[in-house]
C-alpha cells in the first residue's frame, strides 16, 4: 500500500476526550488524524470501535469540507518536480515526505538567444530557464535536445544541454 501523506489547514472538528488527548503526539500530522490513530491504543473493543467511528467521521467531514487534504507520495513528487528551480521558502514541507528533487530531465521545447549570447530555454515540461553566466554553447539548442538541470550550491542551478559543457541558469517561468 502506498505511503499516504496528510496535511491540513484546520486542525480540529470534534472535541477530544480526556483519554485520547493524552495519546495525541505533537507532530506535523493533523490533530484529527492523530486522534484517529490514537484509537488503536484503546484496549476495550467496543470503546475502540466507538472511537474509530467518531474520529473516522470527523476525518471524512474534514475531507469533504476541504479542511484536510490527502496526497500520495507520487503526487507530492510531481508537485515538487513542477516547482523545481523556484525559490519558495517553507513550501517544500507542504508536500511532506516526498522525495527530495535534486535534478530534472527533460527536452528543449523552445530556445531564444539574447544579445549577449545568453539563452532562455523552455523545456517540454513547461518550465523556462535563463542562462546566468557567459558560457558559450558550441551548438544552438534545438527542439528535442535532452536537458538535465541539477541543483547547485547556494540556490544555483546547473543546466546541461546534451553533451555540451553546462552553464549556470535560473528558473524564470
Amino acid at each position: 500500500m502506498r505511503k499516504i501523506l496528510l496535511f491540513a489547514a484546520a486542525l480540529t472538528l470534534l472535541p477530544v476526550t480526556a483519554s485520547s488527548a493524552r495519546k495525541v503526539a505533537t507532530t506535523a500530522t493533523p490533530a484529527n488524524v492523530q486522534r484517529l490513530m490514537a484509537c488503536r491504543g484503546i484496549t476495550d473493543a467496543s470503546q475502540r470501535l466507538q472511537c474509530y467511528d467518531r474520529e473516522a467521521a470527523a476525518v471524512g467531514q474534514a475531507l469533504a469540507n476541504r479542511e484536510l487534504v490527502v496526497i500520495d507520495k507520487a503526487r507530492a513528487n510531481e508537485a515538487k518536480r513542477s516547482l523545481f528551480g523556484f525559490s519558495v521558502p517553507n513550501f517544500a514541507g507542504l508536500f511532506g515526505g516526498g522525495d527530495e528533487i535534486n535534478q530534472i530531465e527533460s527536452t528543449v521545447a523552445n530556445a531564444v538567444q539574447h544579445g549577449y549570447g545568453e539563452w532562455t530555454i523552455t523545456l517540454a515540461d513547461g518550465s523556462t530557464w535563463e542562462q546566468t553566466d557567459d558560457t558559450p554553447l558550441a551548438l544552438d539548442p534545438r527542439r528535442g535536445d535532452k536537458v538535465i538541470v541539477k541543483r547547485g550550491v547556494m540556490g544555483s542551478y546547473f543546466f546541461k544541454l546534451g553533451s555540451q559543457p553546462g552553464f549556470k541558469a535560473k528558473r524564470v517561468g
